[in-house]
């Protein structure tokens, strides 16, 4: 494990992702207890202004923005603060690169890719809210955590739970793994109702606060097969060994079934700023502000199986991660067109998975190797959901 920069015994600290959802509670409780924690830098993808607000207050050692045309606004905002600026896929690859003991992987999508492994192989504590990582590359991420002896910390909610109730010494004893799922906003709707469904009703998740794309997958499901993929690479558990429950109260996180008949379960409410905190904290725990459960008020907890005719994309991550090799890559490429053409409201929100499926079908697959190879497939599957898309659309 890398050792924290400084030397009064604060761990060093750095936020990929730092103006997003993850990001701003990552701050927030960063804020809440200077004595424990110093930043060594903060990426953003292009909000200058949110992210030069955040350095001001966390005076790391570098800001950083993706986009290159936010490069003038974050010099400009941060001048005369003695904060390095810096922007560009490079540079945050760099800046996840710098000495930091634990980094919070929190760039939504491919994107999180490079900068997450640069992480891992320095051998960093890394908390991973980014899941297209396993998704995209889980057995390559996961050769390079052994091999760096790197600690890969999940912030999902589900994941966290398992990780907090998964005995990794009787690993063998495992039964099998539940994740939950609040089954979104459109739990209960019709087929028919869901292909008149806006962008707007489809990030009105109603238990999580979440950013767009997360919110859409919510409601798709899609997010609970990616889920099931990096659960898979997590706890080297079979498809076969992991299931899926609607739990739309998100009070239970996710179950932990084991051969003597126990199953264990992590609760809590839905909040994100308790996982983070887990992470953060790690392998003590800290504080969070997050409202404490009461069982009483909540009063009944009730769960259900998943629609499968309703909800094609949990069919789809299955077949996907049963196939192996690129197929997880091309599943994941094709949703974030598929979900970024729907919030552009040029498809509708029952063609997300359709278009996820043709993708599957028409992209070559094979073996990833390494880094480029993954990269190489993505690009590849992003240009045939296009495809798929202006087709359909008669672009």
């Amino acid at each position: 494990m890398v050792a924290a920069a400084g030397g009064d015994g604060r761990r060093g600290v750095t936020i990929l992702g730092s103006t997003g959802s993850i990001g701003r509670n990552t701050v927030e409780l960063i804020e809440a207890r200077p004595d424990l924690y110093r930043v060594e830098a903060l990426v953003a993808n292009t909000s200058a202004e949110r992210l030069a607000e955040q350095a001001k207050r966390l005076r790391p050692q570098v800001a950083v923005v993706a986009d290159d045309s936010a490069y003038e606004a974050l010099c400009a905002h941060l001048a005369g603060t003695g904060i390095a600026v810096a922007a560009g896929a490079a540079a945050v690859v760099e800046a996840a690169a710098r000495p930091a003991e634990w980094v919070m992987a929190a760039i939504v999508g491919a994107a999180g890719l490079a900068p997450t492994l640069a992480a891992v192989r320095r051998g960093a504590v890394v908390a991973l809210a980014n899941k297209e990582c396993l998704v995209c590359a889980g057995s390559l991420m996961m050769a390079e955590v052994a091999k760096a002896g790197a600690t890969l910390l999940p912030v999902d909610s589900e994941h966290s739970a398992i990780f907090q109730v998964f005995d990794f010494a009787q690993a063998d004893r495992v039964e099998k793994i539940v994740l939950t799922a609040s089954g979104g906003p459109f739990r209960a709707a019709t087929r028919e109702a869901m292909a008149a469904v806006t962008p707007e009703q489809a990030v009105a998740h109603p238990n999580w606060s979440m950013g767009a794309k997360i919110s859409v997958d919510s409601a798709t499901m899609m997010n609970k097969g990616l889920e099931l993929i990096e659960a898979h690479h997590l706890f080297a558990m079979p498809e076969e060994r992991i299931d899926i429950v609607v739990h739309p109260q998100s009070v239970i996180h996710s179950l932990v079934a084991y051969v003597d008949g126990s199953v264990l379960a992590q609760l809590g409410s839905p909040d994100m700023r308790t996982p983070i905190a887990y992470a953060l904290g790690w392998p003590r725990r800290i504080e969070a502000p997050s409202p404490r459960l009461d069982l009483a008020a909540t009063a009944t907890l009730t769960f259900e199986a998943p629609d499968p005719v309703r909800f094609p994309a949990l069919r789809l991550a299955r077949r996907a991660l049963q196939s192996g090799g690129s197929a997880p890559t091309v599943l994941n490429a094709a949703n974030e067109v598929a979900v970024q053409a729907f919030l552009s409201r040029g498809i509708g929100f029952l063609d997300i998975a359709g278009i996820v499926e043709q993708t599957l079908e028409a992209t070559p697959q094979g073996s990833l190797e390494s880094l480029e190879d993954v990269l190489a497939q993505d690009k590849r599957a992003r240009e045939c959901a296009w495809s798929v898309i202006k087709r359909g659309r008669g672009f």
